[in-house]
């Protein structure tokens, strides 16, 4: 399927769950309880539908997100199911890593190929102000990951300015050792609150000219390990055992960002949404509970995917990312 603009849409990122175990400042907000309306939440036979009616169209690529998706009690189900479809090409998922040491093994099995590990801190009482969460519980859970030998694991780390800024060094430390690619990713107005706000946004390209200032860094034309925005380049640095492989991803602040958008995103409650940074979004949900063709929605939500986001354009979210799915 090709977009107004003449983009090749092929890429599925599906919210299983709007439910989280832990709280990121930038993700969910103090008080957020969408997930109290469960009946509205999408079944497991729906999921499966919409992506064999997005098989269909073309699509190739799907991501598994939340929310949390691991704390859903039939994720495994879910991402069977998907792998089995004719037509499905990659799955991935991305995840807190909280649930990976006990359930690396089912998702490996299950069809997952890749893994998005969020990870903004190294440091025990920082990771646990951004997130609410256990580090140890999460270091663990990627360990356990790598013992399964998925095809990639990438770790990413939200950008912000006067929070986590002396963890990236250690952080490219700690992917480069393990052979991980390290994503740093722009703050984006997608839980604006008193803890995090416009004031916290720290730019890649500022990011990458300290990386400069003390290594090298050099792109990595034609490398993309999986299907989403981010530039990748080769680090250099005193201190490093291997050179680092980081990507950047800068909504806010890259030129012609939207250019090469192959994505639709389906949240938790069944909303196709076209665009992260736009607030429209279509009910595939009712249309399936009608007995519409899901093809036909995800038609009709491809044709009205716009060229660019908002972000920068004073957007105010209608509700917060772990709502949209990551």
């Amino acid at each position: 399927m090709i977009d107004p603009f003449g983009r090749t849409i092929d890429y599925l990122r599906l919210s299983v769950t709007d439910r989280c175990n832990e709280r990121c400042l930038y993700c969910m907000p103090e008080g957020y309880k969408g997930w109290a309306q469960r009946q509205d939440h999408l079944t497991t036979d729906e999921i499966i539908r919409a992506v064999e009616g997005a098989t269909r169209l073309g699509f190739r690529k799907f991501r598994i997100t939340g929310g949390e998706p691991l704390i859903r009690k039939d994720i495994v189900e879910i991402l069977e199911r998907i792998w089995a479809l004719p037509g499905v090409q990659t799955l991935g998922l991305s995840t807190n890593a909280s649930r990976l040491s006990k359930l690396a093994p089912a998702i490996r099995r299950a069809g997952v190929r890749s893994l998005n590990v969020s990870l903004d801190a190294l440091d025990p009482a920082l990771y646990h102000r951004i997130t609410g969460g256990d580090l140890s519980t999460i270091l663990e859970g990627i360990e356990a990951a790598r013992r399964e030998n998925f095809e990639i694991i990438k770790l990413n780390c939200v950008l912000m300015r006067g929070i986590n800024e002396t963890e990236f060094v250690p952080l490219i430390r700690f992917a480069t050792e393990r052979g991980m690619p390290l994503r740093f990713i722009e703050l984006m107005p997608l839980a604006s609150t008193a803890a995090i706000n416009a004031t916290h946004l720290l730019s890649v390209e500022e990011l990458m000219e300290r990386l400069a200032a003390q290594g090298t860094l050099q792109r990595r034309a034609g490398y993309q390990p999986g299907h989403g925005p981010a530039r990748y380049y080769e680090y250099t640095a005193p201190g490093l055992t291997a050179p680092a492989t980081l990507g950047f991803i800068g909504a806010m602040t890259t030129p012609h960002f939207c250019e090469t958008c192959n994505k639709l995103r389906l949240t938790a409650d069944g909303k196709l949404r076209p665009c992260l940074g736009r607030v429209g979004e279509i009910d595939l949900l009712q249309a399936l509970r009608a007995g519409a063709d899901p093809a036909e929605i995800l038609r009709t939500a491809i044709a009205q995917k716009p060229e660019n986001h908002e972000f920068l354009d004073n957007y105010q979210p209608s509700r917060p990312m772990t709502a949209i799915g990551g």
